[in-house]
C-alpha cells in the first residue's frame, strides 16, 4: 500500500483541452491545472513537448473508498474533518481527511495544491498520503494514521515538554523542513502544534499542506497572506514577500510554547486578545520573544533566538539549525520519545 509500490499506466485523456482549466462537478471530476481527481483516485497530466499530453493513472489495485470502514472523527483541519478509518481486508488503520468543496475558489486552489504536494512528498518526516478521491462534491484524502494525535493534543495533556525531548522533536521537524525547503522548494506556511503529528514509535511528522506555497520563482518568495496568524512571521503579517525562513519563525514559536506551556505573545488583558489584529500588531511591533535564561539552557535560548529574528535575513535556515548545539546536546542522554509519548497516554491512541 505504500507509494513506492504503485504501478503506473499511461492513457490518453478524453478531453485534452479541459485539463488546463479549473473545474469541479458535484459527482464527476475535480480538475485544476494538470491535476485530475475522481472517485477512482488522483491522476496527473504529463506534458511532453514532443508528444500529446498523457494521463498518469494509478492502477486498479490501489485503495478504494468502498473498502474503508469509518471508525470515528479524530480531528478537524483546514476546511475538513479527519476520521480514523480501517481497511476492510488488511485491517490497516488510516486517517481520512474529508473536505467539502462548497468553499471559495481560492481555497479550492489550495486544496489542489495540497493534493499535488501530498502525492509527490516522500519523506520519513512528512505524513504519508496513500490516495485521494473526489466524489459527490467531497475530496477524500487517505493519510498515514499517527496514533499519538498532534503535538497540540499532547501539549494539552503534559502542559510543558522538557528540553531533552524538545531537542529530539525539533530534530525531526527540522529534517522535514529540510526536505520541504531544499528538496521540494515548498514553504509550509502553517507550521503549528496541531500540524505536527506523533505516534507510539516516537516519530514526529509534518502534515497539512492546504496553504503551502510551491516556490516556482528563482527568488523563492511568495506574497500571499494565508495560514494561522498566531504563528505567522512578521514579514508575512506585514504583507511582504516571504521565503522558507517564515517557517523557521513558526518553529521557534512552537518550541517556545512547548517549553513554557503558553503561547509566546501574552495578551495585554487577562481575557485574552480582543481580536487577531491586536496580536498581529504585537508580532510586528514588539521585540521578538525570548526563552527565559533562568529557566532554560543557553543552547535552547540561543536556538530560539536563531529562529525568531524579526528580520528573516538574520534567521538561520533549517540546514544551518541542524548544526546548532541544541540539536545534539542530548544525544548521549538516551532520550526515548516512544516511551515519553506512550506513557503520556494520548487520548487519540485508543479506540
Amino acid at each position: 500500500m505504500k507509494k513506492g509500490s504503485l504501478n503506473l499506466e499511461l492513457t490518453i485523456p478524453s478531453d485534452e483541452n479541459s485539463v488546463s482549466e479549473f473545474i469541479s462537478t458535484p459527482t464527476g471530476t475535480f480538475r485544476a491545472g494538470d491535476l485530475i481527481v475522481d472517485k477512482n483516485g488522483i491522476r496527473i497530466i504529463s506534458q511532453n513537448e514532443d508528444e500529446p499530453p498523457s494521463l498518469i493513472k494509478l492502477s486498479d489495485n490501489q485503495l478504494i473508498l468502498a473498502d474503508i470502514d469509518i471508525i470515528k472523527v479524530i480531528g478537524k483541519g483546514n476546511g475538513g474533518v479527519v476520521q480514523l478509518v480501517q481497511h476492510k481486508w488488511t485491517g490497516q488503520f488510516f486517517a481520512l481527511k474529508v473536505i467539502q468543496l462548497n468553499i471559495q475558489e481560492q481555497n479550492r486552489k489550495h486544496i489542489a495544491q495540497e493534493l499535488k504536494i501530498n502525492q509527490s512528498a516522500q519523506c520519513p518526516y512528512v505524513v504519508v498520503c496513500y490516495q485521494s478521491f473526489y466524489d459527490n462534491g467531497v475530496i477524500s484524502i487517505v493519510l498515514e494514521y499517527m496514533d499519538g494525535g498532534s503535538l497540540a493534543d499532547f501539549l494539552n495533556k503534559v502542559k510543558t515538554i522538557p528540553e531533552s525531548y524538545l531537542s529530539a522533536i525539533c530534530k525531526q521537524v527540522l529534517m522535514g523542513l529540510l526536505y520541504l525547503h531544499h528538496d521540494k522548494h515548498i514553504i509550509h506556511r502553517d507550521l503549528k502544534p496541531s500540524n505536527l503529528l506523533i505516534n507510539h514509535t516516537g516519530a514526529v511528522k509534518i502534515t497539512d499542506f492546504g496553504v503551502s506555497a510551491i516556490l516556482e520563482s528563482t527568488s523563492g518568495q511568495a506574497n500571499t497572506l494565508v495560514g494561522t496568524y498566531n504563528y505567522m512571521s512578521p514579514e508575512r503579517i506585514s504583507g511582504a514577500k516571504h521565503g522558507s525562513r517564515s517557517d523557521i519563525w513558526s518553529l521557534g514559536l512552537v518550541l517556545l510554547e512547548c517549553a513554557t506551556g503558553k503561547f509566546p505573545y501574552s495578551p495585554p488583558e487577562e481575557e485574552g486578545w480582543v481580536n487577531c489584529y491586536e496580536l498581529m500588531e504585537a508580532i510586528v511591533g514588539q521585540p521578538p520573544p525570548r526563552a527565559p535564561s533562568d529557566q532554560f539552557s543557553p543552547e535552547f535560548c540561543s536556538f530560539i533566538s536563531a529562529c525568531v529574528q524579526k528580520d528573516p535575513k538574520h534567521r538561520q535556515s533549517a540546514h544551518k539549525l541542524m548544526e546548532h548545539p541544541f540539536i545534539s546536546m542530548y544525544e548521549d542522554s538516551n532520550v526515548d520519545l516512544a516511551a515519553y509519548f506512550t506513557n503520556a497516554g494520548s487520548p487519540l491512541a485508543t479506540f
